[in-house]
């Protein structure tokens, strides 16, 4: 994509003041282009396979079926197009399951209008993005599960490193794919056996761990 071409936004959520704000303010950004917004899931799935936007802003709770599920389907059907979950819900349970069907971000409603839209500014440039706050839910969950202590240990192949250290910085896998010259569909099988060798099930925990990792190993 043109870096000078507006990106596409999606906004899925059954709240109607909710969408019109954040409608606003996406509007009043050249950086993106509103298209299309959606009252319920099955509506939300049905737009995001017709305007293929390069980004859906998705409510994880809404009437007729939940955010994860809306997800999901927009995951099986291979629709390119990046999915932030943008919600009121701050527990961990609705986080992880978030990251682990795939999602590429999730920010909180109360977020502040500049933080939000600084947060979409990135995610629009590949990065995974999360609420600030919630990465404490992310470091309490991976210090109830058995796993690696170190980098060192963990056992990776030079290749699962390197790939490691992009997931570190947020990178989509399509990002990774053109930094290191393979393709996309080679970062996922990588990014799958890393996951296995860490007892992780998405790529923020991965993240989030290796980042931890890094910091404990300094003096």
């Amino acid at each position: 994509m043109n870096p000078s071409t507006p990106h596409t936004i999606l906004i899925v959520d059954d709240h109607p003041l909710f969408r019109k704000g954040v409608i606003q303010l996406i509007q009043a950004e050249p950086a993106f282009r509103f298209v299309g917004e959606a009252a319920s899931g099955r509506e939300g799935f049905q737009l995001a396979q017709s305007l293929q936007p390069d980004m859906i802003l998705l409510d994880l709770n809404m009437k007729d079926m939940s955010g994860i599920d809306v997800l999901k389907m927009i995951k099986d059907e291979g629709l390119d197009s990046r999915v932030i979950m943008l919600t009121v819900s701050d527990q961990a349970e609705d986080l992880m399951a978030a990251l682990q069907a795939g999602a590429d971000g999730y920010l909180l409603k109360d977020m502040e209008p500049e933080d939000l839209m600084r947060q979409l500014a990135d995610a629009a440039r590949g990065k995974i993005t999360i609420s600030e706050r919630l990465t404490q839910l992310l470091v309490a969950s991976l210090r109830e599960k058995s796993r690696p202590a170190s980098l060192a240990e963990a056992g990776l192949t030079d290749q699962e490193k390197n790939i490691l250290e992009h997931l570190v910085e947020g990178k989509s896998n399509k990002l990774i794919a053109r930094d290191m010259g393979i393709t996309e569909g080679t970062v996922k099988v990588h990014v799958k056996h890393l996951l296995k060798k860490l007892n992780l099930r998405s790529r923020v925990e991965a993240a989030v761990w290796a980042d931890r990792c890094r910091r404990q190993a300094k003096p």
